[in-house]
């Protein structure tokens, strides 16, 4: 197949679609925050799209999906490029869709039904507005959209107490269309929403969300310092695990973090303390307090205590602790992980084989009920086959599950592994492979298996040239 470009844009123009070829404002939406990356800072630097295009509706979507189904033209779907592993990224060129226009919100109770582009925050402050709340956001909530947050993310604030994007309660439903002649509707329900929840937009193109809300709840913001990671762990499953408390968010920074990268917040600490960060209820506030006072904690900051403004805590937790530290230190990178059941014995052996170079950043969550560890540690980055090794030496000696964010496929960076199930629903939304082109290795090769240290990008596996 070939890409017949200024014949699909005529073709838009013609249909009165909103389209975009000037280069300043391709360049801008083909890109998201792979740059946190310095592996995909290198290798997207030259992706880029060939036009945007910018339905106003889902009919006007249809339209730009068969129109460019015609011309064989591949298509890109875009929220607010909040992402990080460059899923929004047009690796084959063509067409970037962006969703912005199609943000309608509608609360009801116990759920709200929302398009793609509607910015997450501003669900909540709907949701809020009748006395209900959102359960998952990601730490990019003010500009992030809520496709984009389905498409792309998997967890974020929220987590400790619903889980992540894969339990199967936090999504109700999703509408999509089909890329073909002519785009067909699907709704998914279910276990069936993960065919295109976390796919990256390769299997269909998501026009509606059905998310479940809950009664709201006055959360406090309250910032803990403990003696040492081990105190803060050991103080971050308790409060996790005490059923007389009630969490949003329960972050944990090792010492050092806040001094070097919390400029606003860092004021307020002690040097050489480990911190937890915790959204909780107003309501059980006093059972946190009782416990932070018996694990030996202080408390460093609550919202509403100190003078001066601050920005939220979720600002400093989830990628957010990665972004201040780019901010401080561009050559500071980072990693996802999942850890086993000896989370003590394995933060002693990061640190015991990496000392500084990585460093300890936990957000908990909580999956078939029990209280989890999954970690963003940040990395003094030095050169990409010293990141290879360090992920390597995580894998495979140290026990730990990584999520690669340095790769932009969906196998590499989480499932490990081809998903027959994604797979043969592309097929059936998307039979020419126009969606997302490259993000998926099962489609060019079902057959892939990972090889540590070598990166399948562009349709190829490439080692660090």
């Amino acid at each position: 197949m070939t890409a017949r470009i200024p014949d699909c844009i005529d073709a838009l123009t013609a249909q009165g679609i909103a389209v975009e070829t000037a280069a300043g404002p391709i360049e801008r939406k083909s890109r998201d925050f792979y740059r946190y990356s310095p592996i995909l800072k290198r290798q997207l630097a030259d992706v880029r799209a060939d036009f945007l295009a910018t339905p106003e509706s889902e009919a006007e979507l249809r339209d730009i999906l068969a129109t460019c189904f015609r011309f064989d033209v591949p298509v890109t779907v875009r929220g607010a490029g909040t992402g990080n592993y460059g899923q929004a990224m047009p690796l084959k060129g063509g067409c970037v869709l962006l969703t912005e226009r199609l943000n309608r919100i509608e609360i009801g109770t116990g759920r709200v039904i929302a398009g793609p582009g509607a910015i997450i925050a501003e669900i909540e402050t709907e949701a809020r507005a009748t006395g209900q709340e959102i359960r998952l956001f990601p730490s990019t909530v003010a500009t992030a959209t809520i496709g984009g947050f389905i498409a792309g993310g998997s967890s974020g604030v929220g987590a400790i107490r619903w889980g992540g994007l894969r339990n199967p309660a936090n999504i109700h439903r999703l509408r999509i269309l089909t890329m073909e002649a002519e785009p067909q509707v699907i709704e998914l329900t279910g276990a069936d929403v993960h065919k295109a929840a976390h796919a990256y937009g390769v299997n269909g193109v998501i026009t509606e969300v059905e998310l479940p809300i809950d009664p709201a709840t006055a959360w406090r913001e309250v910032l803990v310092g403990l003696p040492d990671t081990q105190a803060a762990l050991a103080f971050a499953f308790a409060c996790g695990d005490d059923p007389d408390i009630l969490n949003r968010m329960i972050s944990l920074f090792e010492p050092g973090i806040a001094e070097a990268y919390f400029l606003r917040h860092r004021k307020l600490t002690n040097p050489g303390e480990a911190l937890v960060a915790v959204y909780v209820s107003a309501q059980t506030l006093p059972a946190f307090e009782a416990l932070v006072g018996k694990m030996g904690g202080t408390v460093r900051y609550r919202d509403g205590a100190q003078e001066g403004r601050f920005p939220e805590l979720y600002e400093i937790g989830w990628n957010h602790t990665t972004l201040r530290a780019l901010k401080v230190d561009p050559s500071i990178t980072y990693l996802q992980m999942m850890f086993g059941e000896d989370v003590s014995g394995q933060v002693t052996a990061i640190k015991n084989r990496f000392a500084d170079e990585v460093m300890i950043h936990i957000e908990f969550t909580r999956i078939e009920g029990k209280v989890r560890a999954v970690a963003l540690p940040l990395v003094r980055y030095t050169d990409e086959a010293r990141l290879e090794r360090i992920v390597t030496i995580l894998e495979e000696e140290l026990g730990l599950t990584v999520f690669n964010p340095h790769r932009v496929t969906l196998e590499e960076g989480g499932m490990k592994e081809t998903d027959p199930a994604q797979l043969e629903f592309k097929r059936r939304t998307d039979p020419k492979g126009l969606l997302n082109p490259g993000k998926m290795i099962a489609w060019d090769n079902p057959d892939w298996v990972p090889e540590a240290g070598r990166s399948y990008l562009f349709g190829a596996t490439a080692g660090e040239d």
